[in-house]
């Protein structure tokens, strides 16, 4: 798998929430040998025993249960062993969601935009106003434990991430019941000293998604969180939604978001599993162009 990644050109690569833990020996040989380097791996990385697929979300530090939460915990710690063991230098995090059983908001939301595609699109469009202020309103109600057990998980593994040299990236997600709420970011970043082991992480796709949903503005959402940005991940959405395509194939202006990118940042291509090897390479000459 890493041979393949060197091969198109790649000196660093990510590993992502859907390494099995059977892949952990020949991915340390690989890096031992220097095939090649690991700039960031994804919570949880290796996967807990017995999932065999990616699953970042198979525990959430903001779940009600306390057994959740301490499997989460567990498998945090692990996933920060590991990323500490093959030198890398962030661990990406998802901080769980608020969950509802009657009355989702989250897929009212979704089924009203599925019907109006144009929807986040027309600001005079009140009747999708009103779907939002009700959702916004029911998930503002909701919100309070779930957000503070995400936030005292976070606390309880800042020692840890700190002793191993790894920092958390926590992503901004799709989802509109996810954690953080996009707005959160900035006064929850700033609960921590400027030193701490934890920073924002972009994805580009995710952050388009909710703006065609007219959740988000980009531009002054980077803007916000950019002295606090860690790195971000790369992919573009098509215009049916699809994410995790390759650059230039949809919609998202990459010059904006270069004037973001800084040398420190990492920048990690996330691409669907049937983007061809043409596709990457493709992929990366964009992102490099963007440099000259």
């Amino acid at each position: 798998m890493l041979q393949e990644m060197a091969s198109l050109g790649f000196e660093y690569v990510e590993l992502s929430h859907g390494i099995r833990i059977t892949l952990v020996p020949g991915i340390l040989r690989a890096v031992q040998a220097g095939v090649v380097k690991i700039s960031s791996t994804h919570n949880f990385c290796p996967l807990p025993t017995g999932a065999m697929r990616a699953a970042p979300n198979l525990y959430e530090p903001s779940a009600p249960d306390p057994q959740e939460r301490e499997q989460w915990l567990r498998h945090t710690l692990r996933s920060l062993d590991f990323a500490a063991e093959v030198k890398a230098g962030v661990l990406v995090c998802h901080l769980g969601r608020v969950r509802f059983f009657w009355f989702d908001p989250a897929r009212r939301l979704a089924r009203y935009c599925q019907a109006h595609p144009a929807a986040g699109r027309a600001p005079a469009d009140a009747a999708y106003g009103a779907v939002l202020r009700g959702a916004r309103a029911r998930l503002e109600r909701k919100l309070p434990p779930y957000w503070a057990h995400a936030k005292a998980s976070v606390r309880a593994v800042l020692d840890h991430a700190n002793r191993r040299g790894v920092k958390l990236g926590f992503e901004n997600r799709d989802g509109f019941d996810e954690l953080p709420r996009d707005a959160d970011f900035g006064a929850f970043l700033a609960e921590f000293a400027p030193d701490a082991p934890v920073g924002y992480w972009h994805d580009t796709g995710h952050a388009e998604l909710k703006a065609r949903m007219g959740l988000l503005d980009p531009r002054a959402h980077l803007a916000a969180l950019a002295a606090r940005t860690l790195g971000f991940h790369l992919h573009d959405v098509g215009p049916d939604d699809r994410d995790h395509q390759p650059l230039g194939s949809g919609g998202i202006d990459f010059a904006l978001l270069r004037e973001f990118w800084r040398p420190e940042h990492v920048l990690t291509l996330e691409l669907g599993p049937r983007a061809s090897a043409a596709d990457v390479q493709a992929s990366r000459a964009r992102v490099e162009g963007l440099f000259e």
